[in-house]
């Protein structure tokens, strides 16, 4: 399994998860878990993904969601498990 970690973060707006998640469906992008909170308006959503099956490269994925995030006013980000965990090791 590949896995992967995408953030979602923003002002909170109708809508986010919907959009987000039917991408991921459209996309053969698999979640495996789920976190989002709302604070103060401000919407945050950690997702960990399974991304084995996804239709095509990393790369374009990632860029997709960036602009899908951009057209809903929220930053979307996705990162490969490994450089996540390295980049957040204490």
């Amino acid at each position: 399994m590949s896995k992967a970690i995408i953030t979602v973060v923003g002002k909170d707006t109708v809508g986010i998860i919907a959009k987000v998640c039917t991408y991921l469906a459209e996309h053969r992008i698999n979640i495996l878990d789920i976190s989002q909170t709302i604070v103060q308006g401000y919407f945050n959503m950690m997702m960990i993904v399974d991304i084995s099956a996804l239709d095509s490269s990393f790369g374009q994925a990632a860029e997709e969601l960036e602009k899908l995030g951009e057209g809903i006013g929220v930053s979307v980000k996705i990162q490969r498990e490994e450089i996540f965990t390295k980049m957040h090791r204490i």
